[in-house]
């Protein structure tokens, strides 16, 4: 059977200060909606899986802290399937976990793994991306397959995979190799090649697949996931995730699988992702998912600019104004507690500036 698991435990940090520990970007309300309001990450990312699954095929994976504000954000998640992860472990551990449940349910699942951080449009090419995936599962049972973003721009901050020969599934290519995210000539070379796409870290295998591979390449977190499953459903089982789950190694599922396996010859395969794809990340990212102006700004909340251009400006108050005047290419965010500015070109580093108000100040602001 076909399931999907959301994958949506990060905290967002560069969207800092609207994006909290306790109120992660997933789960804002930041993706706009025809005739205003707007509705969250995760709740997009669920309703794009409904239009391909039942409810009851549909998993989400977050942090334990996060569990409440989830289960009110999605009321159709059964609940079931959420899965709670104790403590951050990198996306290995956070997907086997996630398999080792469907598996668990589902011996034989074929499992889709997507991200509660990305805007797709249009919806059905993703469906289709998605199905091609699973014909690639059908064709060979131990594929692991990645989904490939057709690529618009040199873009810098994303990893590529390199597409090789075409499989015998129509849109679906060996995945050749995998790179980090390169330098702007880098980039340009991989745009001018034709043979790259941008690595979505979205991914469709056998549940039990990737927790042989997971067995073969990192056996320390096999082990303890099987350890995890073997327990009954329930407060046994949650005791022990919470003491096992903490000392598995951190690794993302990149290195830890589909790299190694990209070395087995028709192994892993990548399929093409033909859609406009926004990685809502950071804060000239979350612009566009913004009402924009003739000046290019996108604005949220109660805003007044004049003889401004090209900033991005939200305020969550609705009492409050944000009112700018003469600025140029800024982010300017107000919360109840936190106002936050920085040049636009400097919004990578908002990282960076929460690490040091967390020094200054503890983690009041976090």
């Amino acid at each position: 059977m076909r399931h999907a698991v959301v994958m949506a435990g990060g905290s967002g940090t560069r969207l800092w200060p609207l994006s909290r520990a306790s109120r992660p970007k997933q789960l804002l309300d930041v993706v706009a909606e025809e005739g205003g309001g707007a509705h969250s990450l995760l709740a997009e990312a669920f309703a794009r899986l409904r239009t391909l699954l039942p409810a009851d095929q549909i998993w989400v994976c977050t942090a334990a802290r996060y569990a409440d504000a989830v289960r009110a954000a999605l009321p159709e998640l059964h609940p079931d399937r959420l899965v709670l992860e104790p403590v951050p472990r990198d996306t290995a551990n956070a997907v086997g976990l996630a398999a080792a449940l469907v598996a668990d349910v589902d011996p034989d699942a074929e499992l889709a793994v997507v991200s509660a951080d990305h805007v797709i449009r249009p919806v059905d090419r993703f469906v289709a991306a998605l199905g091609t995936a699973y014909d690639v599962l059908a064709a060979r049972p131990r594929a692991l397959v990645t989904l490939g973003v057709t690529p618009t721009s040199p873009a810098t901050g994303f990893g590529y995979v390199q597409k090789g020969a075409p499989t015998e599934v129509r849109g679906a290519a060996e995945a050749a190799s995998f790179r980090e995210k390169p330098d702007r000539a880098t980039a340009e070379a991989y745009l001018a090649s034709g043979e790259y796409v941008w690595n979505s870290g979205m991914f469709v295998w056998r549940a039990q697949t990737v927790l042989d591979a997971l067995r073969e390449h990192l056996p320390e977190s096999a082990a303890g996931l099987a350890r995890i499953v073997a327990a009954p459903a329930g407060p046994e089982r949650d005791a022990v995730l919470a003491e096992v789950f903490p000392t598995l190694p951190k690794i993302s599922v990149d290195y830890a699988v589909l790299e190694p396996a990209a070395t087995e010859p028709g192994r892993v395969a990548v399929v093409d992702l033909d859609v406009a794809w926004l990685d809502v990340g950071s804060w000239p990212a979350l612009a566009n998912t913004l009402a924009t102006d003739a000046a290019g700004n996108a604005t949220r909340g109660l805003t007044v600019l004049v003889d401004s251009a090209g900033n991005v400006v939200l305020s969550d108050d609705p009492e409050h104004l944000v009112a700018l005047v003469g600025v140029r290419d800024s982010v300017v965010v107000h919360t109840a507690d936190v106002t936050m500015v920085c040049p636009v070109a400097d919004a990578e580093r908002v990282k960076q500036l929460l690490a040091a108000v967390e020094e200054a100040h503890g983690a009041r602001f976090s």
